[in-house]
């Protein structure tokens, strides 16, 4: 096996984990993104989206380890660290990527929305900042943006039934049938 194959095969036996992580996420009908952070090839920390659970907009997956990765190692520098997350990160958790001083992130597929390592800007490699993260993206990027893919459409198609039926009624929401009585004639 040459190093590259190496290289690729670590890189998609940790994306599987976040995978794993976004899957809890879902569970929870949450979007499902998930990571975890790895140092010296070993998983220190993993997350995944809560923030309608938490009812907090902090509770995005990459924050959640990183807290966590920081309450192990004991020290809020991530040096030695990489991330490996499903989706490219938002602005917020570029941000928290850069302060936490983490080497590197493996990005499984990227948000053209609100991606904040490269699709939108590129937060993680502003020379003018004093640490920039390496960027490794596409990694198992098929089945993380069908898993996303997938959600969207269930969540979407979940939105219609629940508007046909408002649109509909039940039973007890229709008016009354008028009583019978003589028939109107014009």
């Amino acid at each position: 096996m040459t190093e590259q194959e190496k290289i690729r095969k670590k890189r998609e036996k940790y994306m599987r984990e976040a995978i794993r992580q976004a899957r809890k996420a879902e569970a929870l009908m949450e979007v499902p993104i998930g990571c975890v952070i790895v140092r010296d090839d070993q998983i220190i920390a993993r997350g995944y989206n809560r923030r309608n659970t938490d009812k907090n907009t902090l509770s995005h997956a990459e924050l959640n380890a990183i807290r966590k990765a920081a309450r192990k190692l004991g020290d809020w520098r991530l040096e030695g660290c990489t991330m490996y997350v499903t989706l490219e990160p938002c602005q917020m958790c570029a941000g928290a990527l850069v302060q936490s001083r983490i080497d590197e992130v493996v990005i499984g597929c990227m948000n053209p929305k609100a991606g904040c390592a490269g699709s939108v800007m590129n937060l993680l490699q502003v020379e003018r900042f004093n640490h920039q993260v390496r960027i490794v993206r596409g990694v198992l990027e098929e089945e993380c943006s069908s898993m996303l893919s997938s959600f969207f459409r269930k969540l979407r198609d979940q939105k219609k039934q629940e508007k046909t039926a408002d649109d509909c009624g039940t039973a007890e929401e229709l008016p009354a049938e008028p009583a019978a009585g003589p028939a109107k004639t014009r």
